[in-house]
């Protein structure tokens, strides 16, 4: 174990500390949003075969599924790094990876122009980004909640997570933008590309505001304390197994539910309910409003109530939505639509706000950054990177009630697991030590 280092006498500001985790989960959703749009809107059309319009669509979520499968390898490779040397340097090293990766798929050659190598390429950078975003989002809240002062822990861990709703309303917002000043031969031509390549420009941004702030408190003291460990990720796997399983399935609900009411609902609404890509985003554009405002209400509730009843509550209320997801959103309405996506992403932002501090909450300092990741990276894989294509695969051979089962049956086990789980409020810390 190495020494301790030196105190440092640097502290964050609040308002730094918040743009910084802000700034950066912004970033890497906006990133992560505009590859799982083109994935339904592009891909399936440019990087392959255009003989069977079906397959091509299901090998393109295929490609959209990889990056949840990098994600716990970023959790790892990033977590280690930032449980050893610090927050910030890792931090900034999983910007650089998931914006480099972004950037290179603005610049790929399409399937008529390379061939086989095209859809290959795009895998490559897909699993780039997971990586990145592996490392982004731990980093991010534990940036937020190590330097929260008491009983305000879970409103500066929804920070970093209103980058989700405020990253997919830009995502959305320029392929509106795209779809209205261009047409279809020129957006498939090179429109799709510009908002991969813009990526850069908020990645400068992103770079310069982290390169600003210091290091947290929490992990300050572990270094003073020589509590570091040398495999970060082997001690959670041996110390915490237990914690690390249920973080996962208390995080599952959440991902199934995003990615249907956005990738899924994308592609059914544009594909079998006959809406117009124009129509169907600027429905999504509406909805999202109410994750981002739902986000600090749930924040808000979490450091009043705790993090675990809040989310119990929440659970049960998403397990019960499943069950109307087929009236509402087969229903062919525009008004019927549109408030079944706002129901569904309302519920999103409640049980998003206090996601991240109650996993943060569930490891000790020394094994923080490794824990937090692996468990909602995990549950990315369980929930999230193959949902867009079983609801596909249900909704066509069984009918949209069986997709919305399939999202009860996730908030029916992420409810159990809150149920198991001895953390949630504020002494969620002595808890995970206990």
């Amino acid at each position: 174990m190495s020494q301790s280092q030196p105190v440092s006498t640097k502290t964050n500001s609040p308002a730094t500390v918040l743009f910084a985790s802000l700034i950066g989960t912004t970033i890497e959703f906006f990133d992560f949003y505009i590859y799982a749009t083109a994935a339904v809107l592009v891909f399936p059309k440019l990087f392959f075969p255009a003989s069977d319009p079906a397959a091509a669509t299901l090998q393109s979520l295929a490609t959209f599924a990889i990056a949840f499968f990098a994600r716990p390898v970023g959790s790892a490779v990033f977590g280690h790094f930032g449980d050893r040397i610090g927050r910030k340097a890792t931090l900034v090293a999983a910007l650089l990876m998931m914006g480099i990766s972004t950037v290179v798929i603005g610049m790929l050659p399409t399937y008529a122009q390379i061939g086989t190598l095209a859809p290959a390429l795009l895998a490559l950078c897909r699993f780039g980004q997971g990586l990145g975003l592996g490392g982004e989002w731990g980093g991010a809240v534990l940036l937020a909640t190590e330097n929260a002062p008491p009983g305000k822990r879970a409103w500066y861990g929804m920070f970093p997570q209103l980058g989700a709703p405020i990253g997919f309303f830009l995502s959305g917002g320029i392929f509106l933008l795209l779809s209205e000043t261009l047409t279809d031969a020129e957006f498939f031509s090179y429109g799709w590309r510009i908002p991969f390549l813009a990526s850069s420009l908020l990645v400068v941004v992103g770079l310069y505001i982290r390169l600003k702030i210091h290091e947290t408190p929490d992990f300050q003291k572990v270094l003073d304390k020589n509590e570091r460990v040398k495999v970060p990720a082997l001690t959670v796997l041996r110390d915490h197994r237990r914690v690390l399983v249920l973080g996962t399935l208390i995080a599952l609900a959440t991902f199934v539910l995003f990615y249907l009411m956005t990738v899924f609902a994308l592609s059914w609404g544009t594909t079998a309910l006959k809406f117009t890509r124009k129509d169907f985003l600027i429905q999504q554009l509406i909805a999202v409003l109410f994750f981002g405002l739902t986000i600090p209400v749930a924040a808000l509730w979490a450091d009043r109530f705790g993090r675990r009843t809040t989310l119990i509550w929440v659970s049960a209320a998403i397990a019960a939505f499943g069950l109307a997801l087929a009236p509402l959103f087969g229903s062919g309405s525009v008004v019927r639509i549109t408030v079944f996506l706002s129901i569904g992403l309302g519920l999103m932002g409640m049980t998003y706000g206090p996601l991240g501090t109650i996993l943060s909450e569930l490891f000790p300092p020394e094994v923080r950054y490794t824990g937090a990741s692996l468990t909602f990276n995990l549950a990315g894989i369980l929930g999230a990177s193959l949902a867009p294509y079983i609801a596909t695969w249900l909704a066509t051979n069984y009918g949209l009630q069986y997709v919305g089962y399939y999202l009860s049956g996730a908030a029916l086990i992420s409810l159990v697991a809150l149920l198991l789980v001895k953390t949630g409020d504020a002494r969620t810390a002595q808890a995970a030590r206990a």
